[in-house]
Protein backbone atom coordinates (compact mmCIF):
# COMPACT_ATOMS: atom_id res chain seq x y z
CA UNK A 1 0.00 0.00 0.00
CA UNK A 2 1.63 3.05 -0.87
CA UNK A 3 2.43 5.27 2.13
CA UNK A 4 -0.41 8.21 3.16
CA UNK A 5 0.77 11.80 3.07
CA UNK A 6 1.85 13.08 6.13
CA UNK A 7 0.20 16.13 7.67
CA UNK A 8 1.37 18.04 10.93
CA UNK A 9 -1.67 19.41 12.48
CA UNK A 10 -1.09 22.06 15.50
CA UNK A 11 -2.99 21.37 18.41
CA UNK A 12 -5.28 24.57 17.77
CA UNK A 13 -6.46 23.29 14.63
CA UNK A 14 -8.82 20.29 16.05
CA UNK A 15 -12.48 21.22 16.25
CA UNK A 16 -13.50 20.42 19.95
CA UNK A 17 -17.32 21.86 19.38
CA UNK A 18 -19.45 21.99 17.26
CA UNK A 19 -19.99 24.27 14.84
CA UNK A 20 -23.44 25.61 16.02
CA UNK A 21 -21.82 25.68 19.65
CA UNK A 22 -19.13 28.31 18.21
CA UNK A 23 -20.95 30.19 15.73
CA UNK A 24 -24.75 30.52 13.95
CA UNK A 25 -25.52 26.96 13.29
CA UNK A 26 -24.52 23.52 11.83
CA UNK A 27 -23.41 25.11 8.53
CA UNK A 28 -21.27 27.73 9.71
CA UNK A 29 -18.13 25.84 9.08
CA UNK A 30 -15.70 26.82 5.75
CA UNK A 31 -15.73 25.39 3.09
CA UNK A 32 -12.57 24.64 0.62
CA UNK A 33 -12.78 24.19 -3.02
CA UNK A 34 -10.09 21.92 -4.63
CA UNK A 35 -10.08 21.15 -8.28
CA UNK A 36 -7.17 19.95 -9.38
CA UNK A 37 -4.41 22.33 -8.11
CA UNK A 38 -6.53 24.91 -7.82
CA UNK A 39 -8.19 26.14 -4.03
CA UNK A 40 -10.90 28.44 -3.61
CA UNK A 41 -12.51 29.46 -0.14
CA UNK A 42 -15.85 29.92 0.48
CA UNK A 43 -18.94 29.54 3.54
CA UNK A 44 -20.25 26.03 3.60
CA UNK A 45 -23.68 27.72 3.03
CA UNK A 46 -22.27 28.34 -0.61
CA UNK A 47 -22.10 24.86 -1.85
CA UNK A 48 -24.73 24.96 -4.15
CA UNK A 49 -22.83 27.29 -6.09
CA UNK A 50 -20.12 25.16 -6.62
CA UNK A 51 -22.38 22.11 -8.05
CA UNK A 52 -24.52 21.75 -10.90
CA UNK A 53 -27.63 20.49 -11.82
CA UNK A 54 -27.25 16.81 -12.87
CA UNK A 55 -24.33 16.26 -9.80
CA UNK A 56 -25.50 13.40 -7.35
CA UNK A 57 -24.77 13.51 -4.42
CA UNK A 58 -24.62 9.96 -2.38
CA UNK A 59 -25.19 10.66 1.03
CA UNK A 60 -24.42 7.63 3.66
CA UNK A 61 -27.97 7.43 5.90
CA UNK A 62 -26.53 5.33 8.80
CA UNK A 63 -27.20 6.34 12.34
CA UNK A 64 -24.91 7.27 15.05
CA UNK A 65 -25.08 4.83 17.95
CA UNK A 66 -24.51 5.92 20.93
CA UNK A 67 -21.24 3.41 21.16
CA UNK A 68 -19.45 4.15 24.14
CA UNK A 69 -20.62 2.25 27.72
CA UNK A 70 -19.02 2.08 30.63
CA UNK A 71 -17.85 -1.25 32.23
CA UNK A 72 -14.97 -2.53 33.98
CA UNK A 73 -12.44 -5.25 34.17
CA UNK A 74 -11.50 -7.15 37.45
CA UNK A 75 -13.02 -4.34 38.85
CA UNK A 76 -11.15 -1.53 36.74
CA UNK A 77 -13.27 0.87 34.95
CA UNK A 78 -13.13 0.75 30.87
CA UNK A 79 -15.14 2.54 28.57
CA UNK A 80 -16.12 0.32 25.48
CA UNK A 81 -16.40 1.18 22.10
CA UNK A 82 -19.51 -1.05 20.38
CA UNK A 83 -18.08 -1.17 16.80
CA UNK A 84 -19.26 -3.47 14.35
CA UNK A 85 -22.16 -6.36 14.40
CA UNK A 86 -20.28 -9.43 12.48
CA UNK A 87 -22.12 -11.73 10.77
CA UNK A 88 -21.55 -14.72 13.41
CA UNK A 89 -23.28 -12.22 16.29
CA UNK A 90 -20.00 -11.38 17.34
CA UNK A 91 -19.05 -7.81 18.32
CA UNK A 92 -16.38 -5.90 16.99
CA UNK A 93 -15.15 -3.66 20.36
CA UNK A 94 -12.14 -1.74 21.75
CA UNK A 95 -11.68 -1.47 25.06
CA UNK A 96 -10.62 2.05 26.54
CA UNK A 97 -9.48 4.11 30.13
CA UNK A 98 -11.41 6.56 31.29
CA UNK A 99 -9.67 9.98 31.86
CA UNK A 100 -9.86 12.86 34.16
CA UNK A 101 -11.21 14.92 31.50
CA UNK A 102 -14.60 12.60 30.84
CA UNK A 103 -12.51 11.18 27.48
CA UNK A 104 -10.86 8.23 27.10
CA UNK A 105 -7.32 6.52 26.06
CA UNK A 106 -5.91 3.62 24.79
CA UNK A 107 -6.32 0.44 26.71
CA UNK A 108 -3.14 -2.48 26.08
CA UNK A 109 -2.04 -5.64 27.92
CA UNK A 110 -6.22 -7.44 27.57
CA UNK A 111 -5.89 -10.94 26.55
CA UNK A 112 -8.82 -13.50 24.88
CA UNK A 113 -10.96 -14.41 28.01
CA UNK A 114 -11.27 -11.32 29.80
CA UNK A 115 -14.68 -10.46 30.69
CA UNK A 116 -16.26 -7.26 30.92
CA UNK A 117 -18.54 -6.45 33.51
CA UNK A 118 -21.83 -4.05 31.44
CA UNK A 119 -24.53 -1.83 33.42
CA UNK A 120 -27.42 -4.08 33.45
CA UNK A 121 -25.64 -7.27 34.79
CA UNK A 122 -24.54 -8.04 31.30
CA UNK A 123 -21.60 -9.87 30.49
CA UNK A 124 -18.76 -9.32 27.34
CA UNK A 125 -15.85 -11.28 27.06
CA UNK A 126 -13.34 -10.75 24.86
CA UNK A 127 -12.56 -13.64 22.13
CA UNK A 128 -10.19 -12.81 19.23
CA UNK A 129 -8.40 -10.20 18.30
CA UNK A 130 -8.85 -8.21 15.20
CA UNK A 131 -6.10 -5.65 15.36
CA UNK A 132 -2.75 -5.68 17.42
CA UNK A 133 -3.71 -5.13 20.89
CA UNK A 134 -6.74 -2.78 20.14
CA UNK A 135 -9.62 -4.22 18.61
CA UNK A 136 -11.21 -7.72 19.33
CA UNK A 137 -14.33 -9.90 18.24
CA UNK A 138 -16.44 -10.10 21.62
CA UNK A 139 -19.40 -12.20 22.57
CA UNK A 140 -22.11 -10.08 24.46
CA UNK A 141 -24.38 -11.70 26.81
CA UNK A 142 -27.19 -8.94 25.83
CA UNK A 143 -29.55 -10.33 22.78
CA UNK A 144 -30.29 -6.74 22.04
CA UNK A 145 -26.83 -4.73 21.97
CA UNK A 146 -28.31 -1.67 20.31
CA UNK A 147 -30.77 -1.69 22.81
CA UNK A 148 -27.98 -2.11 25.41
CA UNK A 149 -26.31 1.13 23.65
CA UNK A 150 -29.34 3.22 24.24
CA UNK A 151 -30.15 2.27 27.65
CA UNK A 152 -26.43 2.71 28.91
CA UNK A 153 -24.49 4.16 26.18
CA UNK A 154 -23.34 7.92 24.71
CA UNK A 155 -21.52 9.23 21.78
CA UNK A 156 -17.78 8.58 21.68
CA UNK A 157 -15.81 11.11 22.20
CA UNK A 158 -12.02 11.61 21.65
CA UNK A 159 -9.38 13.72 23.91
CA UNK A 160 -9.69 17.34 21.95
CA UNK A 161 -13.65 17.46 22.04
CA UNK A 162 -14.11 19.78 24.89
CA UNK A 163 -16.97 17.80 26.83
CA UNK A 164 -19.78 15.67 25.61
CA UNK A 165 -22.22 16.49 23.23
CA UNK A 166 -25.41 15.16 23.11
CA UNK A 167 -26.20 12.18 20.77
CA UNK A 168 -28.20 14.72 18.23
CA UNK A 169 -24.87 16.17 18.01
CA UNK A 170 -23.72 13.33 16.20
CA UNK A 171 -26.86 12.99 14.06
CA UNK A 172 -26.78 14.06 9.94
CA UNK A 173 -29.97 15.44 8.14
CA UNK A 174 -29.53 12.37 6.23
CA UNK A 175 -29.92 9.67 9.18
CA UNK A 176 -32.35 7.17 9.31
CA UNK A 177 -33.35 4.48 11.44
CA UNK A 178 -31.82 0.94 10.62
CA UNK A 179 -32.97 -2.68 10.57
CA UNK A 180 -31.95 -4.22 14.24
CA UNK A 181 -31.21 -0.49 15.64
CA UNK A 182 -27.37 -0.60 13.81
CA UNK A 183 -25.68 2.28 12.84
CA UNK A 184 -22.40 4.16 13.14
CA UNK A 185 -20.09 3.78 16.13
CA UNK A 186 -18.40 7.24 14.78
CA UNK A 187 -20.62 9.91 12.65
CA UNK A 188 -20.34 10.31 9.05
CA UNK A 189 -19.35 13.78 9.80
CA UNK A 190 -18.64 15.14 6.18
CA UNK A 191 -22.53 15.26 6.38
CA UNK A 192 -23.20 16.86 9.01
CA UNK A 193 -23.03 20.61 8.13
CA UNK A 194 -26.34 19.89 5.75
CA UNK A 195 -29.25 21.47 6.87
CA UNK A 196 -32.96 20.53 5.64
CA UNK A 197 -32.84 24.20 3.79
CA UNK A 198 -29.78 23.71 2.11
CA UNK A 199 -31.06 19.84 0.77
CA UNK A 200 -33.97 21.82 -0.29
CA UNK A 201 -32.09 24.58 -2.01
CA UNK A 202 -29.95 21.91 -3.98
CA UNK A 203 -32.86 19.86 -4.85
CA UNK A 204 -34.81 23.12 -6.71
CA UNK A 205 -30.92 23.59 -8.41
CA UNK A 206 -31.64 20.30 -10.23
CA UNK A 207 -28.86 18.38 -7.87
CA UNK A 208 -29.86 15.19 -7.01
CA UNK A 209 -29.46 12.77 -3.87
CA UNK A 210 -28.61 8.86 -3.88
CA UNK A 211 -28.78 7.48 -0.30
CA UNK A 212 -26.19 4.62 0.65
CA UNK A 213 -25.44 2.80 3.87
CA UNK A 214 -22.25 2.13 5.28
CA UNK A 215 -22.25 1.54 9.01
CA UNK A 216 -18.69 2.69 10.32
CA UNK A 217 -16.74 1.26 12.71
CA UNK A 218 -14.21 2.71 15.21
CA UNK A 219 -11.11 4.99 14.41
CA UNK A 220 -9.40 5.89 17.39
CA UNK A 221 -6.81 9.35 16.86
CA UNK A 222 -4.14 7.07 18.18
CA UNK A 223 -4.19 4.30 15.22
CA UNK A 224 -4.03 4.47 11.35
CA UNK A 225 -5.38 0.84 10.42
CA UNK A 226 -7.19 0.53 7.34
CA UNK A 227 -10.61 -0.23 7.56
CA UNK A 228 -11.94 -3.80 8.78
CA UNK A 229 -15.27 -5.19 7.54
CA UNK A 230 -17.83 -2.57 7.99
CA UNK A 231 -21.87 -3.06 6.90
CA UNK A 232 -23.09 -1.80 4.13
CA UNK A 233 -25.94 -1.62 1.23
CA UNK A 234 -25.85 0.08 -2.26
CA UNK A 235 -30.10 0.22 -2.81
CA UNK A 236 -31.11 -0.55 -6.42
CA UNK A 237 -32.26 2.70 -6.70
CA UNK A 238 -29.24 4.13 -6.42
CA UNK A 239 -27.10 2.36 -8.77
CA UNK A 240 -29.96 3.20 -11.40
CA UNK A 241 -29.39 6.72 -10.55
CA UNK A 242 -25.22 6.57 -10.41
CA UNK A 243 -25.49 4.86 -13.67
CA UNK A 244 -28.13 6.72 -15.85
CA UNK A 245 -26.16 9.95 -14.47
CA UNK A 246 -22.95 8.46 -16.01
CA UNK A 247 -24.13 7.46 -19.38
CA UNK A 248 -25.62 10.74 -19.99
CA UNK A 249 -22.73 12.56 -19.28
CA UNK A 250 -21.22 13.76 -22.76
CA UNK A 251 -24.32 13.05 -24.14
CA UNK A 252 -24.67 15.90 -27.72
CA UNK A 253 -28.29 17.03 -28.76
CA UNK A 254 -28.57 18.73 -32.09
CA UNK A 255 -25.40 18.11 -33.13
CA UNK A 256 -24.57 20.96 -29.78
CA UNK A 257 -22.31 19.11 -27.02
CA UNK A 258 -24.53 18.91 -24.22
CA UNK A 259 -23.13 20.89 -21.16
CA UNK A 260 -20.90 18.47 -18.72
CA UNK A 261 -22.96 17.24 -15.89
CA UNK A 262 -23.82 14.33 -13.90
CA UNK A 263 -20.93 14.42 -11.67
CA UNK A 264 -20.96 11.47 -8.70
CA UNK A 265 -19.78 13.64 -5.30
CA UNK A 266 -19.65 11.37 -2.23
CA UNK A 267 -20.24 13.10 0.81
CA UNK A 268 -17.67 11.47 3.25
CA UNK A 269 -15.47 8.60 2.77
CA UNK A 270 -17.92 6.09 3.58
CA UNK A 271 -19.88 7.09 0.57
CA UNK A 272 -17.22 6.45 -1.42
CA UNK A 273 -16.49 3.17 0.41
CA UNK A 274 -20.11 1.77 -0.19
CA UNK A 275 -20.49 2.87 -3.52
CA UNK A 276 -17.08 1.91 -5.11
CA UNK A 277 -18.39 -1.47 -3.14
CA UNK A 278 -20.78 -2.13 -5.62
CA UNK A 279 -18.77 -0.87 -8.91
CA UNK A 280 -17.59 -4.11 -11.23
CA UNK A 281 -14.49 -3.01 -12.85
CA UNK A 282 -16.40 -1.67 -15.79
CA UNK A 283 -17.98 1.17 -13.17
CA UNK A 284 -21.49 -0.59 -13.45
CA UNK A 285 -22.98 0.27 -10.08
CA UNK A 286 -24.80 -2.70 -9.14
CA UNK A 287 -27.07 -3.67 -6.11
CA UNK A 288 -25.46 -4.89 -3.16
CA UNK A 289 -25.35 -5.36 0.58
CA UNK A 290 -22.64 -7.17 2.75
CA UNK A 291 -19.80 -6.53 4.37
CA UNK A 292 -16.85 -4.63 2.67
CA UNK A 293 -12.70 -4.19 3.58
CA UNK A 294 -12.27 -2.03 0.46
CA UNK A 295 -9.81 0.70 1.12
CA UNK A 296 -9.42 3.20 -2.07
CA UNK A 297 -5.59 3.68 -2.47
CA UNK A 298 -4.32 5.80 -5.54
CA UNK A 299 -3.01 2.09 -7.23
CA UNK A 300 -6.67 0.86 -6.83
CA UNK A 301 -8.64 3.72 -7.99
CA UNK A 302 -11.96 5.06 -8.29
CA UNK A 303 -14.21 3.93 -10.85
CA UNK A 304 -17.01 5.46 -10.15
CA UNK A 305 -16.86 8.64 -8.08
CA UNK A 306 -16.05 12.22 -9.82
CA UNK A 307 -15.60 14.23 -6.56
CA UNK A 308 -15.93 14.12 -2.28
CA UNK A 309 -17.04 16.10 0.04
CA UNK A 310 -14.92 15.37 3.05
CA UNK A 311 -13.75 16.56 6.40
CA UNK A 312 -9.99 17.19 6.97
CA UNK A 313 -8.15 14.37 7.75
CA UNK A 314 -5.77 12.91 10.75
CA UNK A 315 -1.88 12.89 9.89
CA UNK A 316 -0.76 9.37 8.14
CA UNK A 317 -4.40 8.30 8.09
CA UNK A 318 -5.64 5.66 5.47
CA UNK A 319 -8.09 7.99 4.49
CA UNK A 320 -5.62 10.47 2.70
CA UNK A 321 -4.82 7.61 0.15
CA UNK A 322 -8.37 7.57 -0.72
CA UNK A 323 -8.42 11.40 -1.13
CA UNK A 324 -5.31 10.75 -3.08
CA UNK A 325 -6.94 8.38 -5.73
CA UNK A 326 -9.72 11.09 -6.39
CA UNK A 327 -7.82 14.18 -6.58
CA UNK A 328 -3.90 13.14 -7.27
CA UNK A 329 -1.17 14.07 -4.32
CA UNK A 330 0.04 17.20 -5.97
CA UNK A 331 -3.45 18.43 -5.81
CA UNK A 332 -3.71 17.09 -1.96
CA UNK A 333 -0.37 18.86 -0.96
CA UNK A 334 -1.48 22.13 -2.40
CA UNK A 335 -5.12 22.05 -0.35
CA UNK A 336 -4.14 21.02 2.85
CA UNK A 337 -1.08 23.54 2.91
CA UNK A 338 -4.01 26.31 2.23
CA UNK A 339 -6.01 24.64 5.22
CA UNK A 340 -3.00 24.79 7.66
CA UNK A 341 -2.03 28.40 6.57
CA UNK A 342 -5.79 29.76 6.41
CA UNK A 343 -6.33 27.72 10.03
CA UNK A 344 -9.07 25.55 9.18
CA UNK A 345 -10.40 23.26 11.40
CA UNK A 346 -10.11 19.55 11.41
CA UNK A 347 -12.43 16.20 12.79
CA UNK A 348 -15.66 15.86 12.55
CA UNK A 349 -16.71 19.35 13.88
CA UNK A 350 -14.30 21.40 11.45
CA UNK A 351 -14.90 22.49 8.52
CA UNK A 352 -15.10 20.39 5.37
CA UNK A 353 -12.89 19.81 1.59
CA UNK A 354 -14.76 19.41 -1.66
CA UNK A 355 -12.54 17.99 -4.26
CA UNK A 356 -14.06 18.32 -7.62
CA UNK A 357 -12.66 17.03 -11.48
CA UNK A 358 -10.25 20.10 -12.43
CA UNK A 359 -12.32 20.66 -15.86
CA UNK A 360 -10.45 23.29 -16.95
CA UNK A 361 -6.39 23.35 -16.66
CA UNK A 362 -5.39 26.27 -18.35
CA UNK A 363 -7.62 28.38 -16.10
CA UNK A 364 -5.92 30.76 -14.17
CA UNK A 365 -5.02 30.04 -10.24
CA UNK A 366 -7.68 31.77 -8.33
CA UNK A 367 -7.60 31.48 -4.38
CA UNK A 368 -9.72 34.61 -3.20
CA UNK A 369 -12.68 33.79 -1.08
CA UNK A 370 -16.20 34.90 -0.14
CA UNK A 371 -15.18 34.00 3.63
Amino acid sequence: MTAPMVVRVPAGLLASVPAEVRGAGRDDVRLMVSRGTEVSHHAFRDLAGQLRAGDVLVVNTSQTLPAAVDGSVRGTPVVVHFSTLGADGRWAVELRTPTAAGSTERRTGDRAGAVVALPGGERLVLDEALSPDRLWWARVSAGDVPGLMRRYGRPIRYSYTDRDQPLSAYQTVFARPAPGGLGSAEMPSAARPFTADLVAELERRGVRFAPVTLHTGVASAEAHEPPYPERFEVPRATARLVNAARAGRGASSGGRRREAGGRIVAIGTTAVRALESAAGPDGVVREAAGFTDLVVTPRRGVRVVDGLLTGLHEPEASHLLMLEAIAGREALAVAYDQALSRLYLWHEFGDVHLLLPDENPHSAHCSSNVW
